[in-house]
């Protein structure tokens, strides 16, 4: 078929869009094409920049997309370095940004200056899992009691049985049961290796799932999620148990540094931390005790290939800044739900590989999971630097003529 009659066709609708394929021989690219063509042709407008791109269609179509048309262009940054003394993270990173956001980069890179000049920030690895919880539906409480009990005991049994027939980088390493009334949550947690993990522990759930039922045919496997995971929500649970990599950063940065780099003082940050992102946020209830972790996590995200809504997680936590008794700043940033990951889902597109490759956190770790851990510290340093660096803003009166300077 001739490229404008198969156009016309899918404009049409005699042909939908995601058998265009079938009618290119298998030609990713020219099925792209022939997509975007047809919806010009059918609501009358021009996608002539969404046509434009460097990325292999053959390499993300039927992996990372469906009915592809093209790409979105997000500006990308980069703020540093950042002087990171971690576990993982050891030495001096540029932070790749992408945002539309005027300002955020250039925040961001003021407080890695302030960090890196009063000799870096610490990071610490809390905890690094991945959780799903299935829902099983029992014939009463005392036999989901059973059942989970039975489960908490039999983790290597289950380990065997079901995860390592479909993954070679996924342990099943603990279990949390939850008992509504007959409902049986099961809130599996997996170590991942380097990827953020979601497929892994999703198709390993499934098989412990088979192995359940085979055990107790009374009960009934309902859904593979029943939202005790909890996955791309805001939700007190995971600010509590933490999911992904649970990550603190922490500086003292001298007085003298506040002064000149920041524009005012260790005690005025840490009454606008107290008033604002402690008591404003106790008051309206929120997951986040911070003044804006979900921007510079959204512009990581974005640049790296992470999974979006997981921003949504990644939003929450603490900041927590004061005084010390030399009259220093004293900052950190605890992050309980940072679900990350530096091999599959989005980071195999080439754009997004090589944001990783400026921290030097792309593709997989040696040993298994240092990568994604180390990724994880620059991450919290990143969130640190732009906490330090708007509170600044704030506490000087700043905030309104940066955004008068370089966001509009």
């Amino acid at each position: 078929m001739e490229f404008e009659e198969l156009v016309e066709k899918v404009a049409s609708g005699e042909i939908k869009l995601y058998q265009v394929e079938s009618y290119t021989n298998g030609d990713k690219r020219l099925a792209t094409e022939v997509r975007r063509r047809a919806l010009e042709k059918k609501l009358g407008i021009k996608l002539d920049n969404i046509g434009h791109y460097s990325i292999d269609p053959d390499r993300l179509i039927g992996r990372n997309i469906e009915n592809m048309i093209g790409v979105v262009q997000i500006p990308m940054g980069v703020a540093g370095p950042l002087k990171i003394n971690g576990e993982y993270a050891k030495g001096e990173f540029y932070i790749p940004l992408a945002t539309t956001e005027g300002a955020l980069v250039a925040s961001v890179n003021r407080g890695c200056s302030a960090l890196t000049a009063a000799g870096g920030v610490r990071t610490t690895l809390i905890d690094d899992k991945m959780a799903r919880a299935p829902l099983l539906k029992c014939p009463d409480a005392r036999r989901a009691r059973e059942v989970a009990g039975w489960v908490q005991n039999n983790l290597d049994y289950l380990q065997e049985k079901a995860v390592s027939k479909v993954t070679r980088h996924g342990k099943l390493r603990g279990v949390k049961p939850f008992i509504v009334g007959n409902n049986l949550y099961l809130r599996f947690e997996f170590e991942t290796g380097d990827a953020m993990g979601m497929n892994m522990v999703t198709i390993s759930s499934e098989e412990i799932m088979k192995v359940i039922e085979e055990k107790f045919p009374d009960v009934k496997y309902l859904a593979l999620s029943g939202n005790l995971c909890v996955d791309k929500k805001p939700n007190a649970l995971n600010f509590i148990e933490g999911r992904g990599k649970t990550v603190i950063a922490e500086a003292v940065i001298p007085r003298e540094i506040v002064e000149k780099k920041l524009k005012t003082t260790p005690e005025l940050i840490a009454e606008v931390n107290y008033r604002k992102n402690l008591v404003g946020s106790a008051q309206a209830a929120s997951y986040g005790f911070n003044a804006h972790f979900g921007n510079i996590v959204g512009a990581i995200f974005l640049a790296t290939g992470q999974d979006e809504a997981q921003i949504t997680e990644g939003s929450h936590g603490i900041t927590l800044a004061e005084v010390t008794p030399e009259g220093d700043l004293y900052m950190s940033i605890t992050m309980p739900s940072l679900e990350i990951g530096t091999v599959g889902g989005g980071t195999r597109v080439p754009t997004q590989r090589e944001a990783l490759s400026i921290m030097g956190v792309a593709g997989g770790g040696d040993p298994p999971g240092s990568n994604a851990k180390k990724f994880a510290e620059i991450v919290a340093g990143a969130v640190l630097a732009g906490e330090l660096s708007l509170l600044a803003a704030i506490a000087a009166k700043h905030l309104a003529k940066a955004h008068r300077e370089l966001g509009r």
